[in-house]
């Protein structure tokens, strides 16, 4: 009768294998130390050359003894040269990240268009600051379009565009444009039947 992987005891490190995990459960029951010492260390070079990659990393030795006592259950009494993995060091959790929790004014602008807009407040009046004025108006235009896929009054736009800037930035529908944006076409598939020759 066939036995199945699926029947046999559950892997550790799955990446070694079966038989890596068998040579390592053969370890555990040699009872001289100095046979189980020389075997761990043949288990090693093995396994050392399963992954020939992990020669190039810093401390790729440390990091298969390590292996080798994860796979043993931490049962493998041997003299290791390094200090190996804890049990209880398995399962430590990094620190987790505070990010900050700033209120964005209107979401489906994002928080870098209101920096944008604070950075352009600060620019001396001319024509850069009008250009970038623009840029950044037709920016928002192009986001509140990519959500609804409806066409936006540009006074929409400079109404926001003036909430943000805090009154700063003020631009007229009468004297300023912005861009009209349209779906793009779906592609085409490309036609499969092929020309016949004359």
């Amino acid at each position: 009768m066939l036995t199945y992987n699926s029947q046999l005891k559950k892997l550790v490190l799955p990446e070694y294998g079966r038989n890596i995990q068998q040579m390592v459960d053969y370890c555990c029951t040699i009872e001289d130390r100095e046979e189980r010492n020389k075997c761990a260390r043949s288990i090693i070079n093995t396994m050392s050359n399963l992954f020939p990659q992990l020669k190039q990393e810093t401390d790729y030795e440390h990091k298969l003894w390590d292996h080798l006592a994860i796979m043993s259950d931490f049962k493998l009494d041997i003299d290791y040269p390094c200090e190996v993995v804890k049990p209880e060091n398995l399962d430590t959790k990094p620190e987790p990240i505070k990010y900050k929790h700033e209120p964005i004014k209107m979401r489906h602008y994002g928080k870098i268009v209101g920096q944008m807009i604070e950075r352009a407040c600060e620019w001396p009046d001319g024509e850069e600051k009008e250009a970038l004025v623009m840029l950044i108006a037709n920016h928002m235009k192009k986001l509140i379009y990519q959500i609804s896929n409806e066409d936006v009054e540009d006074a929409k736009i400079f109404k926001d565009l003036e909430f943000f800037s805090k009154g700063e930035i003020k631009l007229d529908p009468a004297t300023h444009k912005l861009h009209q944006f349209k779906v793009a076409p779906a592609a085409q598939a490309a036609s499969t039947k092929k020309e016949k020759k004359k």
